[in-house]
């Protein structure tokens, strides 16, 4: 695949499954043997440990929204700067909802194979994510 066509694997599974909370669509989108490079707190393997992570992100963020500051791509490999934002509106990492909003950046490096979303490793800003919570 062209890494243009990589790069819209990696919007779809965004703005389908992250935005769209369709967590249905990863079937189509992410590998059954997806591996994640950084896991969550207690993400188990698989395509069916993310879609448990995202489910996690979609219950403590209902109306989280994640959008693409830059990307490039080379290979099968698809960089990302996004910006996520949402109201902690349910359990997060242990912590009950606090009701506040958050607005954090972060970088992912996912790769695609075969035209499915295969690995990523993202990189959150946790401290600024953790004290917005916490302020």
């Amino acid at each position: 695949m062209s890494s243009l066509e990589n790069k819209q694997v990696i919007n779809r599974f965004m703005d389908e499954v992250l935005n769209a909370k369709n967590l249905d669509a990863m079937e189509e989108i992410v590998a059954e043997d997806f591996i994640e490079r950084i896991p969550f707190p207690g993400q188990g393997p698989g395509r069916a440990g993310l879609r448990d992570a995202v489910a996690g992100l979609i219950s403590a963020f209902p109306d989280m929204n994640w959008t693409v500051d830059e990307q490039v791509a080379e290979g099968d490999t698809v960089v990302t700067r996004f910006t996520l934002t949402g109201t902690n509106s349910g359990n997060f990492m242990g912590m009950p909802a606090t009701g506040k909003a958050i607005n954090v950046w972060g970088v992912v490096i996912d790769v695609v194979r075969d035209g499915l979303f295969a690995e990523s490793r993202m990189l959150l800003d946790m401290p600024a994510l953790m004290g917005q919570l916490s302020a």
